[in-house]
């Protein structure tokens, strides 16, 4: 990613960090200005000339013009990019396609253009300034760094380089950064993950780590195959370990296992990339939330959750947000998206400056019986009662039981215990009960006796891992679903069932 010698980066870290503070108090200001940009720029495109963007002169207009779309919206004018056709949803034709798997769209090919390259690279490299600047801490930079990344192996769609977001970001990193970053090259280019981490954790033995990034259960996996192999904890392996990167999934869940198994604390740098765009970063050390990227290339729109579903939902501008609502994000930026669902749902936590955390997934949640659960609701119920317990886990995913015969229908945890309850029934119980405290419709189905308690099953050990091997889809950006409205996902992991 980003860093530089320690003995020149805190000027560095400080102009960059007092620069990112300007800009958090004038982000409505420059949300304007960057949507009057974008549709400047998408009036001589394709998809411009199809939604009357010479008719736009203001937010309003703009939203009557541009419907909301998810990936599958967008794609007719995807597959004219990939036809080679210029000026389709961007000027030009993009630099790269950032390939993704979608649940429902298979296979997808987020563009990224000249212009929206930096915002992908400085983001994460802005995050780090930050860090720097707000704590002085600078020493790391001298030592080595990894970011558990997808292969920057580029493929050729259409003409144009297509590959997984962390690799295409790996080809944009300076050559005077190059000497401190590991793994080599050749082992970037594995594909198959296990494969990779065997090489990975045979280069970085014996170097000085010093910075380690990637999605936590990636992290994980890593540092565990460090501890089997040198039977030491990860602060004997690199005693000079100072940062976590970190991003992707909520970090919560994982970080008791993690820091556990490094055997001291580390600090934390939290992101929100996504192949879409860098959107948010960890800017205070014990704040929450990640402050919200608002100039660099992206208008931002929030949908309600309550009306993601809704033929017209309400939409509203970065001015126009309120704190503790949840909102499905959309983006139109300078990669040509317009109108584009991500997938995320964020919650403000600061309005001065904007911060946000992520809530969800808008495809993820359990409304079986017309609850809604989401995903921020489990797992702060789950870390409640695994505190109050004093037991860990390593993963879990919850699917509705629809009862078919006798009895009631109710919620089905699947968790992978590190350290498993004395007492699975009193503690099966009182997530029960924190849920209730989350979900105010599950508790009256709950209370109403519609549905049972919810119910436990425990996973073997590596079950999460075994399943996503099973998928294909083990390391690089793929993560587990916290929740499932089917039970797709809970019917292949009852054969992980620990006996």
């Amino acid at each position: 990613m980003f860093n530089f010698k320690s003995l020149l980066a805190n000027p560095f870290a400080k102009m960059v960090y007092h620069r990112l503070q300007k800009e958090a108090k004038t982000a409505e200001k420059d949300q304007q200005v960057i949507l009057n940009q974008l549709v400047k720029t998408g009036k001589s495109t394709i998809f411009g000339k199809d939604h009357g963007f010479n008719s736009i002169s203001d937010y309003e207009s703009f939203k009557k013009a541009v419907p909301i779309r998810d990936y599958e919206g967008l794609k007719s004018y995807i597959e004219q990019v990939k036809k080679g056709t210029p000026n389709v949803l961007w000027k030009g034709h993009p630099l790269y396609f950032a390939k993704t798997s979608g649940t429902t769209s298979g296979v997808k090919y987020i563009p990224i253009t000249k212009d929206s390259i930096s915002n992908h690279i400085n983001g994460a490299r802005n995050a780090i300034l930050t860090y720097m600047a707000t704590t002085g801490n600078t020493s790391f930079a001298d030592g080595r760094m990894i970011f558990l990344s997808g292969s920057p192996i580029l493929e050729r769609v259409g003409g144009i380089a297509t590959g997984r977001l962390s690799g295409i970001v790996n080809h944009h990193i300076p050559s005077y950064l190059r000497k401190n970053q590991l793994p080599s090259f050749e082992t970037n280019c594995i594909e198959e993950w296990e494969e990779k981490l065997e090489k990975v954790v045979e280069e970085t033995l014996g170097k000085d780590m010093t910075l380690i990034g990637g999605i936590p259960p990636w992290m994980q996996m890593y540092f565990d195959s460090l501890v089997a192999k040198t039977g030491k904890p990860v602060k004997d392996i690199f005693p000079n370990l100072q940062v976590l990167v970190q991003g992707g999934v909520n970090f919560e869940p994982y970080k008791t296992k993690l820091f556990e198994t490094i055997g001291r604390e580390v600090d934390t740098i939290e992101l929100f990339p996504a192949s879409e765009g860098f959107f948010a970063f960890q800017d205070r050390r014990n704040e929450p939330g990640l402050l919200l990227n608002t100039n660099s290339g992206i208008f931002y729109e929030f949908i309600p959750l309550a009306e993601v579903h809704n033929e017209n939902p309400t939409r509203l501008s970065l001015g126009e947000v309120k704190l503790g609502e949840q909102y499905a994000l959309i983006i139109n930026s300078n990669a040509g998206l317009w109108g584009y669902s991500i997938g995320d749902t964020v919650k403000f936590v600061s309005v001065d400056p904007y911060r946000i955390i992520v809530s969800g997934r808008v495809k993820h949640f359990i409304s079986a019986f017309g609850e809604h659960v989401i995903g921020e609701e489990v797992e702060q119920a789950l870390l409640k009662a695994t505190h109050e317990f004093k037991v860990s886990v390593v993963e879990f995913t919850v699917a509705p039981f629809i009862q078919q015969g006798e009895g009631k229908s109710y919620h089905e945890w699947f968790i992978e215990f590190e350290k498993a309850p004395a007492d699975m029934a009193l503690f099966s119980q009182k997530l029960n009960e924190y849920m209730c405290e989350k979900n105010v419709y599950y508790q009256d189905l709950i209370v109403g006796n519609i549905l049972e308690p919810l119910h436990i099953t425990s996973l073997k050990k590596n079950a999460f891992i075994d399943y996503m091997r099973s998928q294909g889809k083990l390391g690089g950006q793929n993560k587990v679903p916290r929740l499932s409205n089917d039970r797709n996902i809970a019917n292949e992991l009852t054969s992980f069932i620990k006996k």
